[in-house]
C-alpha cells in the first residue's frame, strides 16, 4: 500500500514521512519548486536520508498568477499561504492518482503557523483542495478528526502524534527516536514571508505586467531602486555583480566606476538622460569613490560610454530605495 507525502525538506515533513513509513507503508514524496522557495535540494537530501522516492514538480506560471491575486489573501508580507497550500495539494492529489497512492499526508502541525495551520484554516484548505476528511497530518492527527486513512485502518493510532503549537521540543525528541541527524532548518525558506523581498515583488508587480524568470531571479540579488519607470539594481559583492551581468536583459545598461572597487549596476526601463545619471550616481555612491566628481562607464554590451557625476548624499539614495 502506497502513501504520498509532501516533502519540503524541513524537519516536520521528514518526521511525517518517517512516521508513515514506520507503519510499513510504501511512501513516496513530492516537492514543489517555486520562484520564491527552491526546496528541491533540501527535499532531495531529505528523501535520500529517508530512502524514499521523490517527485520534484515545478509550479509554472499559474503559481505566479496565484501569488499576484490570492483568493484568501496574504499573510504578514506577500505570502499567500492558504492559496499556496491548496495549489500544491491539488497538484499532489492528481499525482497520487497516477502512482496509485491510497492517501496523502503532510508534515503540518496544528497551531504552528498563524495563517495556515489553525484548525479553521486547515479545514478550509482540505475542502478547497478536494481532500476534506482525506488528508492525514501524522504529527497532529490525534488532535484532529479521524481521516479516511485512519478509519480504513491504513494507519494505526499508535503511529500518530498529538503535537501542537510552535515549540520544537516534540519534533526534536522524535529525531532522537528515529535517529535522524541531518535535516534542514525548521523555519522554512519562502522568500514571500520576508519583508524586504516582499517590497521588491510588490514593486515589480506594479510596474511590469509580463514577468520573466530573470525578473524574479534578479529580486534575490543586489540593492533595488525605483526611479520613475526605471528599475536600478546595484550589486553588493563580486558574486552578485556576476549574477547581474549573466541575468541582464539585452536592453539593460550596465554601469561601473573604473579603477576602483565598484559594484555592477543595471538600469532597466527608458534610457533617458536623467535615468542614466541616476544609475551612475548610485553606482558611484556604492563604490570606493565616495565623494566629489566621479567618472562612471556604462553601455549595453561594452562600457564604451561615460558620464561624470557628483556622488549623491545618503538621504537622496535612501529616498528611492525599494
Amino acid at each position: 500500500m502506497k502513501a504520498l507525502g509532501l516533502l519540503s525538506g524541513g524537519l516536520d515533513s521528514m518526521l511525517a514521512a518517517k512516521l508513515v513509513s514506520e507503519i510499513g507503508l510504501e511512501v513516496e514524496a513530492i516537492t514543489f519548486v517555486t520562484p520564491f522557495c527552491q526546496c528541491g535540494t533540501a527535499a532531495t537530501e531529505a528523501a535520500k536520508t529517508l530512502n524514499i522516492p521523490l517527485k520534484i514538480m515545478n509550479t509554472g506560471t499559474d503559481y505566479l498568477h496565484l501569488v499576484q491575486n490570492p483568493k484568501f489573501g496574504y499573510g504578514k508580507n506577500m505570502n499567500p499561504c492558504i492559496d499556496c497550500r491548496i495549489f500544491m495539494l491539488k497538484k499532489a492529489k492528481k499525482y497520487a492518482r497516477i502512482i496509485g497512492a491510497k492517501f496523502i499526508f503532510t508534515g503540518e502541525v496544528l497551531g504552528q503557523r498563524p495563517m495556515s495551520q489553525q484548525r479553521p484554516q486547515l479545514d478550509l484548505i482540505d475542502k478547497e483542495a478536494g481532500l476534506a476528511g482525506k488528508l492525514l497530518r501524522p504529527l497532529s492527527a490525534k488532535l484532529l478528526p479521524k481521516t479516511e486513512a485512519e478509519k480504513k485502518g491504513y494507519v494505526t493510532a499508535e503511529a500518530l502524534r498529538d503535537i501542537y503549537g510552535r515549540s520544537r521540543k516534540p519534533q526534536i525528541e522524535l529525531t532522537r527516536e528515529f535517529n535522524i541527524k541531518d535535516y534542514a532548518c525548521a523555519a522554512g525558506g519562502c522568500l514571500l514571508t520576508e519583508r524586504e523581498f516582499a517590497k521588491k515583488l510588490r514593486d515589480l508587480f506594479r510596474h511590469k505586467k509580463r514577468l520573466s524568470s530573470k525578473d524574479l531571479d534578479l529580486l534575490r540579488v543586489g540593492r533595488h531602486f525605483r526611479f520613475g519607470e526605471n528599475k536600478i539594481i546595484v550589486g553588493r559583492n563580486q558574486v552578485e555583480n556576476g549574477v547581474l551581468l549573466s541575468d541582464k536583459n539585452k536592453t539593460d545598461y550596465c554601469f561601473e566606476v573604473p579603477d576602483c572597487g565598484s559594484p555592477t549596476t543595471l538600469l532597466q526601463g527608458p534610457k533617458t538622460k536623467n535615468a542614466i545619471a541616476k544609475a551612475a550616481e548610485l553606482t558611484a555612491f556604492h563604490s570606493d569613490k565616495k565623494i566629489g566628481q566621479v567618472q562612471v562607464n556604462f553601455g549595453r554590451e561594452t562600457l564604451s560610454m561615460k558620464v561624470m557625476i557628483t556622488v549623491p548624499l545618503r538621504a537622496e539614495v535612501d529616498k528611492i530605495r525599494i
